[in-house]
């Protein structure tokens, strides 16, 4: 697996994707459908080539729908990538307007930001005005794919929730599918004899689909129209080859209920929903829990798997602690880290502002890096080829003091370079041998370097058979070290020059 570009390296444009396009118009067009009729797709080829596996593995993974390839024909400027437990942990990003804040520009700066620190996938989730226009600028501009939740839009199209129709959830799944929509979350798993179970919770309903849902069941006391109507919205998504995210509408949204009887029964539900989307030859990941303790989370990761037939899980969080709010990307990384580690395919950020307020751009940065470390993390928990050839090249850099190096392969060069140079911000500390943490007296990999140099100095001196009375190991370190730091000179000094 290549070390990751570093965010600040500029974009590859890609090429348009002319040849999914020529697709349009056959009944399914959904990579599960060309996988097993056998054929490797382009955008196969594309995710063997960006994960290092066999085009055969790809295609083997996505028709037996452990892997998914969101890839709508019509996202002209996407650069193909894969979802699923033989390809590196994923992790999205969310943005969006709201009723009372953001515009377009905002959320395509959102975008590009988010796909600048390593964002695999984004999700537009605005609920606010010219929501059409913000997902169409907001596709244009990503070469990442791009989920929504149609509900969401379908709601702004009528004056209450209980005004909602079949008619019109099916035309807004469409609609999004038209304009180049790769994944939906669609909250279909939650059905009316889950009722009593909500009702237990500490914090009842927390998804907003899923309230929404739920308050039209509830109106109307009818089943869940997705679910009543699954077949049809499966035949909308194979058109497009747009990917089902099983929405975890009763995920837990305290600690107090997680794993309870809510969550496992819309799970049970989700895994007869994936079984129906296979069916159609449509893909389907499935959504996971948002606040579960540490020791629930290896067990949350297994039973996903086992009810849900292996499809990828996608998962919130999960949040470990309910008390930090204005640091739930680090609650929430905890918890992706252990879930990547034991089987979550992709892991949704959570940013500082969650609880509190729709994120601004320092906070989609600092929720896309925490994220970036709970995946990285779990691929090298994983021993995914090549994970950690990543981490050997910044260990490298550390023990050269190659400051440059260093700030080039950190997941936030920015950031590293910030902290490093405010306190030690001449040109001159770039090739010091210590940061300001210990200075140049205490500095442990200084301190370890001379002293293996010396070792080996005196060790040579034994070889060649010079009395031990007439060793001076204080005069062979000395020497050892004035010789190791005339080397690092002339070293220091080809970089420079390589470098110019």
């Amino acid at each position: 697996m290549p070390i990751p570009a570093a965010p600040t390296a500029p974009v590859t444009p890609v090429a348009p994707r002319d040849y999914a396009r020529a697709r349009l118009g056959e009944p399914c067009v959904t990579q599960m459908h060309y996988a097993r009729r056998g054929v490797i797709t382009e955008e196969m080829r594309r995710v063997a080539e960006r994960e290092d596996l066999d085009p055969a593995l790809v295609r083997s993974e996505v028709a037996r729908g452990r892997m998914v390839i969101p890839a709508n024909v019509l996202h002209r400027g996407l650069d193909p990538m894969a979802i699923g437990i033989a390809s590196r942990c994923k992790i999205n990003a969310n943005f969006g307007n709201s009723a009372v804040t953001s515009d377009i520009d905002k959320e395509v700066e959102k975008l590009r930001l988010a796909i600048k620190y390593g964002a695999d996938t984004c999700m537009d989730l605005s609920t606010g005005g010219g929501i059409d226009a913000i997902r169409q600028a907001v596709i244009d501009a990503s070469s990442v794919p791009i989920g929504t939740v149609p509900i969401y839009q379908a709601i702004q199209q009528v004056d209450k929730v209980t005004d909602l129709t079949v008619a019109g959830i099916l035309e807004n799944i469409e609609h999004q599918a038209k304009q180049g929509v790769d994944y939906m979350t669609l909250h279909a798993g939650m059905l009316l004899r889950y009722m009593p179970f909500i009702a237990k919770r500490k914090m009842g309903i927390v998804s907003r689909g899923g309230a929404l849902m739920a308050e039209w069941m509830m109106f109307h006391h009818q089943e869940n129209p997705l679910y009543t109507h699954w077949d049809e919205v499966c035949a909308i998504l194979r058109k497009y080859d747009v990917v089902v995210s099983l929405g975890d509408s009763l995920r837990p949204g305290c600690l107090a209920d997680a794993s309870d009887e809510a969550q496992f029964g819309e799970l049970e539900t989700l895994g007869e929903l994936t079984l129906k989307c296979w069916q159609h030859d449509v893909q389907v990941m499935v959504e996971g829990p948002g606040h579960v303790p540490m020791d629930q989370i290896e067990m949350n990761m297994k039973k996903e798997a086992e009810v849900c037939h292996e499809a990828p899980f996608y998962v919130l969080g999960p949040l470990t602690t309910d008390v930090a709010p204005g640091y739930d990307h680090i609650t929430s990384a905890i918890g992706a880290a252990i879930a990547g580690w034991h089987g979550a395919s992709m892991l949704c950020y959570v940013t500082p502002a969650e609880h509190l307020g729709l994120p601004d751009l320092e906070d989609v940065r600092q929720g896309v890096i925490a994220y970036k470390i709970a995946a990285h993390a779990a691929d090298v928990a994983r021993h995914r080829k090549g994970a950690r050839d990543w981490d050997d090249a910044m260990s490298d850099a550390r023990w050269s003091f190659d400051w440059e190096k260093q700030f080039a392969l950190a997941m936030d060069p920015e950031r590293a370079r910030e902290k490093h140079d405010a306190t030690l911000g001449h040109e001159a500390f770039k090739t010091a041998e210590f940061c300001s943490m210990c200075g140049p007296k205490f500095c442990s990999y200084k301190n370890s370097q001379d002293v293996t140099a010396a070792w080996d100095t005196y060790m040579k001196e034994t070889a060649k058979g010079t009395p031990a009375a007439d060793l001076k190991p204080g005069e062979i370190a000395a020497q050892a070290v004035k010789e190791r730091a005339a080397e690092r000179k002339v070293a220091l000094a080809a970089a420079k020059a390589g470098a110019g």
